[in-house]
């Protein structure tokens, strides 16, 4: 059996979830305090943050860390259904926005964002601090001129075929939407792609998670919003 150590809004936890629903491998959720983390999680994890993977095989336990050993792994040991385009560059492609949304979305979105409108209420650091969310939402509206742009030629994000890419940025994107961030009214074509994209049923547990004082405003969960 597969257990995923994950955090509800993070969107590293959130793109492993989807790769391996994708895929239909069967797995166990647990949800972790990635400010109050566990003795046992810290041997498993000497990296100290989800996404983490753990299955019983022949001889041991496997551990992997990280959505992008995540996700690869989900690929290579699900079914038919693939979640890298067929062709070398489309399949680049796809990594390559995996990462993007790693490194240059989450240093210049997520950072800002999800940290006022997040970290700081879990963590009692108090209200968000409106100068950087300011700066956030600004480098936000950068990103997604971006893969509105993207999307003009192009079915799904890498190409026409749903992959990698796709989950990358909806996982980071729901995140966001979590918070009401997203103004879907400005982005119609990227919202025909995120309606498509809520719509797999590999996206829609994410959609009904919730957090205890995080209440997601009612378009979140909403497949026809």
């Amino acid at each position: 059996m597969r257990t995923l150590y994950h955090w509800p809004l993070d969107p590293q936890s959130r793109q492993s979830r989807i790769a391996l629903e994708e895929k239909r491998l069967r797995f166990k959720l647990v949800a972790i305090d990635p400010w109050n983390l566990s003795e046992d999680f810290l041997v498993m994890a000497p990296e100290g943050v989800p996404p983490v993977l753990t299955e019983v095989v022949a001889g041991g336990k496997l551990t992997i860390s990280g959505a992008r050993a995540i996700c690869e792994y989900a690929e290579d040991h699900g079914g038919k259904n693939s979640i890298l385009p067929g062709t070398p560059g489309e399949r680049a492609e796809a990594r390559r926005l995996c990462a993007w949304f790693d490194g240059k979305f989450q240093d210049e979105v997520n950072a800002y964002i999800l940290h006022e409108r997040a970290e700081k209420t879990l963590i009692g650091g108090g209200s968000p601090h409106p100068p950087t969310l300011r700066e956030g939402r600004k480098q936000l509206q950068f990103h997604l001129d971006y893969l509105t742009w993207l999307l003009k030629d192009r079915d799904c994000l890498a190409g026409h075929q749903y992959s990698l890419g796709d989950i990358a940025a909806a996982a980071n994107i729901s995140c966001l939407d979590y918070f009401g961030e997203i103004p879907w009214k400005d982005y119609g074509r990227l919202k025909d792609w995120y309606q498509k994209v809520k719509s797999r049923p590999s996206f829609r547990p994410i959609l009904k998670d919730q957090l205890p004082g995080l209440i997601p405003p009612r378009h979140y969960a909403d497949l026809d919003f």
